[in-house]
């Protein structure tokens, strides 16, 4: 983290987050109360970021409109890019993935970026089986799947 970075640490049902932005955009999310590099100080985009992830665990929201700008790599950030686009309450391998980016030899370079993740939940690395965050998180997947086979498309 950097000058100009807040972070905050929220409750969740899934135990303590911590939240950073940099004034435009959520850096990171981790799980539990962590100390970072920057001021610990509550903004009105970490709120809103964990606003919304209260409401996506309590089955009332399946995507995030806050902004984010993860730190990586061009090819990570394609990785994350794509791990968006996979439908909620839907699984890819990360052969799929690199499938998706037109890359299909780089499956092992897709689970790295995927494990690499510094936005779980917001971009959601738990989508991808066989990855670190998918055994973690398995019951974001687990809500996902109910509240998606309970609605009616909307």
């Amino acid at each position: 983290m950097t000058d100009g970075v807040s972070y905050f640490s929220y409750p969740t049902p899934l135990g303590k987050v911590t939240i950073a932005a940099n004034g435009r955009a959520v850096v990171f999310l981790g799980f539990g109360d962590l100390e970072l590099a920057g001021t610990r100080k509550a903004t009105e985009l970490t709120n809103r970021t964990a606003s919304q992830i209260q409401e996506y665990l309590a089955g009332k929201r399946q995507a995030f409109s806050v902004p984010t700008a993860p730190q990586g790599t061009p090819f990570q950030r394609r990785v994350w890019d794509a791990l968006a686009a996979i439908p909620y309450g839907q699984t890819r391998t990360a052969a799929q993935v690199a499938e998706m980016l037109g890359a299909p030899k780089s499956f092992r370079s897709v689970g790295a970026a995927v494990n690499r993740n510094p936005l779980p939940i917001l971009v959601p690395s738990h989508r991808v089986s066989g990855s670190k965050g998918a055994a973690a998180l398995a019951p974001l997947l687990e809500l996902e799947r109910s509240n998606a086979a309970g609605s009616d498309g909307c």
